[in-house]
């Protein structure tokens, strides 16, 4: 099945979508500031030489910090221009393009996750007709007690009660949320999510 993707429109809409997006990333890299929040919150959860999907992964700004901490980092991403960037900075990663709702995670030998993770509001940019079907994929990528992490913000067409439902729906145990991946906690009204589940 071919999910109708957001990204995908943004890229049909402005064909240099995939380039500024990662040219502003390296700018945000040269010029010093920090990028490191999503990664360095995933290594803190990790075992030392950890396996971690980032799953929609982009040019792997956040998988390439990981793979500096000594982890074996997987990333999956449907933008083919942007996986030829995570292969270009961060050659030691092992970058796959493709649609996270379909892709063959066993088939390309990414199993037994410590940690699955996804940064940069990804869930957002999902079809919503593929997130359970995108989070059961995941899932099944994590071993026993792997663990799942995603943030992403209000307001983006993804209620954050419904992402709930949806990760609670693939049989894992959400065990945390926060506000920030500075942790910050959760209240009602925050308007960013950090949500930590389980594969049992």
């Amino acid at each position: 099945m071919n999910f109708d993707h957001q990204w995908n429109r943004i890229r049909e809409t402005n064909p240099d979508h995939s380039a500024n997006y990662a040219d502003r990333w390296r700018k945000l890299t040269a010029a010093g500031h920090d990028i490191g929040g999503e990664a360095r919150f995933v290594n803190a959860m990790a075992p030392r030489g950890a396996r971690i999907l980032d799953a929609g992964c982009g040019t792997g700004r956040a998988g390439g910090l990981l793979i500096s901490e000594g982890h074996t980092v997987y990333g999956v991403d449907l933008d083919e221009f942007l996986i030829a960037v995570a292969e270009e900075d961060f050659p030691s990663g092992e970058w796959h393009t493709g649609d996270l709702a379909e892709f063959d995670f066993s088939a390309a030998g990414i199993n037994d996750i410590d940690v699955a993770f996804c940064a940069g509001n990804v869930l957002s940019f999902l079809d919503p007709a593929s997130r359970r079907q995108t989070l059961s994929n995941i899932k099944s990528t994590l071993k026993s007690g792997g663990r799942f992490v995603a943030g992403f913000g209000a307001g983006r067409g993804y209620d954050f009660a419904d992402f709930i439902d949806d990760v609670t729906s693939t049989g894992m145990l959400v065990n945390l949320k926060l506000s920030t991946w500075e942790v910050h906690p959760y209240e009602p009204d925050s308007d960013f999510l950090v949500l930590i589940a389980e594969r049992a």
